[in-house]
């Protein structure tokens, strides 16, 4: 990294340190003080970066940082995240759930899109709401937008449903877990087939526990690769020449081949088990710290000004998908 670049990430991501400082040291005044942590780190981590930016905004000197913290510091921990994980665990998960991945990601977005359409948002509009709630939340509406032609407003108000519902998943999805009796490998399936994005899914499994993580982030990179042939049949749709326009790295993201590389390495023995530790714990403390930098680029007063249709059509889809995800969690052999 450059001089310059350092310079202009520095601000930003000092911002998201002492964020994820207060986060951490709010959930230890938890276990001090009331004698349990209700409230994990990573929720409170976002919900304090979120409320910071909502209230008092932010500088234009903090986005590079805190960008680089949401994005490419999550992006590491998901990569080492895969030292963590063998060959194996994907086996033991089977055939049945890389089908199960498809059918719920197919009528999710199929689901959504006809709930967008009745509430009255037009075919481009339904287009990004149905692929950002169904895949991987901004990333699917980014890859998607270029090939359908969306108007900017149109990218704005879909990036505004994805920003806060994602964050809402995250804080409530966790209560599933004892509401419903769910075993940790269930959750895990639940959150990944659930929640919109890569980091999301980690700060909804971390406090559940290893096994929910591990199993969430194969699903949820399973869901990000049905992006590919989504994106494909929008194009295709919508007029050949706008595949073009398609971008190869918001269609396989450098971090999940880094991710299946790490846990190749570690199927073959060529990251041993004493790597382990660290390797998990530099993965969580990289979490934490990306989650305080998500909760800080979110502002409630953007969310709200982006229309009450296009949030009711979140709302409902969100809905939908979490439904479709515990029945299929249930469904599915236990592992």
């Amino acid at each position: 990294m450059s001089s310059s670049r350092i310079v202009a990430v520095a601000p930003g991501l000092g911002l998201a340190i002492g964020v994820t400082v207060l986060a951490v040291v709010v959930e230890w005044l938890e276990g001090e003080l009331i004698g349990a942590r209700y409230v994990d780190g990573l929720v409170i981590a976002i919900l304090a970066g979120t409320l910071i930016h909502t209230l008092f905004g932010l500088d234009a000197r903090f986005a590079a940082g805190v960008q680089f913290a949401a994005k490419t510091l999550l992006e590491v921990a998901v990569v080492l995240l895969g030292g963590t994980i063998s060959a194996a665990a994907l086996a033991q998960s089977g055939l049945a759930l890389l089908v199960a991945v498809a059918a719920v990601v197919l009528l999710a977005l199929t689901a959504s899109y006809l709930v967008a359409r009745w509430l009255g948002l037009d075919e481009r509009l339904a287009t990004l709401v149905a692929c950002g709630n169904s895949i991987c939340g901004n990333s699917a509406i980014m890859a998607t937008a270029p090939v359908i032609d969306a108007p900017a407003e149109d990218v704005a108000a879909s990036i505004a449903f994805t920003a806060a519902l994602g964050i809402v998943v995250v804080v409530l999805l966790p209560l599933a877990f004892g509401v419903l009796g769910l075993t940790q490998w269930q959750y895990g399936v639940v959150a990944g087939l659930s929640v919109y994005a890569v980091p999301q899914v980690l700060a909804a499994t971390g406090p559940v526990g290893v096994m929910s993580t591990q199993v969430g982030t194969l699903v949820k990179l399973t869901r990000v690769l049905m992006l590919g042939p989504v994106v494909l049949f929008v194009g295709l749709r919508h007029g050949r020449k706008r595949l073009a326009r398609m971008s190869f790295s918001l269609l396989l993201p450098w971090f999940i081949v880094g991710f299946v590389m790490m846990m190749a390495a570690r199927s073959l023995g060529a990251l041993p088990d004493v790597t382990l530790p660290p390797l998990q714990l530099a993965s969580s403390h990289l979490t934490l710290l990306s989650m305080a930098a998500l909760g800080l680029s979110v502002d409630l007063r953007t969310v709200l000004a982006s229309g009450g249709r296009v949030l009711a059509a979140g709302l409902i889809s969100i809905l939908m998908l979490v439904g479709l995800a515990v029945l299929t969690a249930l469904a599915l052999p236990a592992s």
